[in-house]
């Protein structure tokens, strides 16, 4: 199952420490250009949806929503998630291979 591969990736990436969860982080790393993929729960709110999806259109970086906040979270070992940010190309590319195909450019 897809889903299953992209939460071991996240898994990898949070423990090289290349992923920021949670709204304020995903902001920061967003204006940092540190951020090479966003990912959103497709149980987010409507404006968490709303903000990421135009700061990700402005900054040219890949957005999905993908899964739940629970099933994020529980994946990372946390609480809920409402926000995550991939700061590596690598993971980014690889994650966007089974999301979407691959049909993504990355920066």
């Amino acid at each position: 199952m897809v889903d299953e591969r992209i939460y071991g990736l996240l898994g990898l990436c949070q423990r090289a420490g290349k992923l920021k969860s949670g709204e304020f982080s995903v902001e920061k790393s967003l204006k940092g250009h540190k951020s090479f993929l966003v990912i959103v729960p497709e149980d987010a709110s409507d404006n968490t949806k709303k903000k990421f999806r135009n700061m990700t259109t402005y900054r040219d970086v890949p957005y999905f929503e993908l899964g739940t906040k629970e099933k994020l979270g529980m994946q990372l070992g946390k609480s809920e998630r409402s926000s995550l940010s991939i700061e590596d190309e690598g993971f980014a590319k690889a994650m966007i291979k089974y999301i979407d195909g691959g049909n993504v450019n990355v920066r």
